[in-house]
């Protein structure tokens, strides 16, 4: 059954309950956003440095932050993703922020067939490819959409950290993808204590599996990095360490919780 059951249905609507709710929250700080903050995180801002009169994908913008993020600092950006509640909030605060920022609702990977053009940069982060079931042609839509020498980053919650169950008192799910994880979730990161529930499917990937995807469709890995924070209080049992700064608990600096990947399209 779960080999057959539909993702895509079940997370579009999954995130499309979401949107509203995440728009508003405090989690995701709207109003200081349209003020004037910068969302983007100092891990993607280093390794990409100045993207000034680049162009730039990005790949499951969910409501557009971190695209409108990329246009403040001169960037020309497109934002795409499979819930269209949430390109409709990313539209709209594109509008309110006054950023010329495009968005395009498309699954993943049928994207080369709504969108056109080639970009300097390609981009994603922060929970992304747990909703995708297949690298191989994720990394085939990357390659399809990057510039020759172009560069994709994608910044990611580190795959260690889906081991475990969500209050990270044991190992619960496979380092390894063996198959989709259909769940049902009370609230969400952004909304904790949201009393509406939805279904969704995800897929667990290895940092090996991450690597190769990209390999294979002649990327060359530039830069791999694992960090011991989160720069979002997303998880259970956190300590803050210092501004935007976040770990479990229990573990310390022991667990890796972010990873991040650079490749350039050599071709």
């Amino acid at each position: 059954m779960k080999d057959s059951i539909d993702y895509k249905a079940i997370n579009k609507e999954s995130w499309n309950r979401r949107a509203e709710s995440h728009y508003d929250s405090e989690f995701y700080g709207n109003d200081n956003f349209i003020k004037g903050k910068n969302s983007l995180n100092e891990i993607e801002l280093d390794i990409l440095g100045d993207v000034a009169g680049k162009s730039i994908l990005h790949l499951q913008c969910h409501f557009g932050q971190d695209t409108i993020s990329f246009t403040r600092l001169g960037a020309k950006a497109v934002g795409a993703d499979l819930s269209d509640k949430a390109i409709e909030k990313a539209r709209e605060l594109a509008d309110i922020t006054g950023s010329d920022a495009g968005f395009v609702c498309s699954d993943i990977y049928e994207l080369p067939n709504a969108l056109d053009g080639k970009f300097d940069i390609v981009f994603t982060s922060y929970g992304t490819i747990g909703w995708l079931p297949d690298l191989g042609r994720w990394a085939a839509v990357i390659k399809h959409f990057i510039k020759p020498g172009g560069q994709f980053l994608i910044v990611d919650f580190h795959p260690t950290l889906w081991m475990f169950d969500d209050d990270f008192e044991g190992v619960k799910y496979n380092y390894f993808n063996d198959g989709p994880i259909v769940e049902t979730e009370s609230g969400s990161y952004a909304d904790k204590d949201g009393q509406w529930e939805k279904e969704y499917v995800g897929w667990n990937h290895s940092i090996a599996d991450i690597l190769t995807s990209l390999m294979n469709k002649g990327l060359t890995i530039t830069k791999m990095q694992e960090f011991d924070y989160s720069p979002y209080d997303c998880f259970k049992h956190t300590e803050k360490i210092t501004e935007r700064k976040y770990r479990i608990k229990k573990f310390g600096n022991k667990l890796p919780m972010v990873y991040a990947i650079s490749a350039q399209n050599e071709i």
